[in-house]
């Protein structure tokens, strides 16, 4: 009997390595982490997001910080880690139609830092012409010599009273 609970857990295990991924060149460099970043998030409703993906690209203690209006119409930021921001966003993601795209980017590096601006459009689905919300990324990173890592991701969405600056409307080519 125990040799067959051993096998079987040496199965398992064999099963639950196979079943991991490599996201190496997911993070190997800038354009690919900031690539992986849109990527990762966009979906059709009800397509599931690949959370261990997200996860890979902030570093532990990474923060995730969106600002806007609070409900007493102040002025807000929220701190959230990507565990957070998956039990908070997970759920919308699958019940709505979600593509993100980089419409430009700004990219500032001193040794192992770097911050990048990314303005980016949002829409339902992929096929949509007009999005239905623009915005800017501020997202600090860190290279560690063998991959980047987000260290926040920090943004704000165009509002009526916050147009999208003209620097931040040039469309990426």
């Amino acid at each position: 009997m125990k040799k067959i609970v051993f096998i079987i857990s040496l199965f398992s295990i064999g099963l639950f390595a196979q079943e991991k991924k490599d996201y190496s060149a997911n993070v190997a460099t800038l354009d690919s982490t900031i690539a992986t970043l849109y990527t990762v998030v966009s979906g059709e409703k009800g397509v599931k997001r690949d959370w261990v993906l997200f996860k890979h690209l902030f570093h532990n203690n990474a923060k995730l910080i969106p600002a806007g209006t609070s409900s007493e119409g102040k002025k807000a930021v929220r701190y959230m880690s990507s565990d957070e921001y998956i039990t908070t966003s997970g759920n919308w993601f699958d019940r709505n139609g979600f593509y993100q795209k980089e419409t430009q980017r700004t990219v500032e590096t001193f040794g192992s830092i770097t911050h990048v601006f990314s303005s980016y459009e949002s829409y339902k689905t992929k096929g949509d012409e007009t999005p239905f919300l623009k915005g800017v990324n501020s997202i600090q990173l860190f290279n560690d010599g063998t991959r980047w890592w987000i260290i926040n991701l920090y943004w704000a969405q165009e509002s009526k009273n916050k147009p999208m600056p003209k620097p931040h409307l040039r469309k990426k080519e």
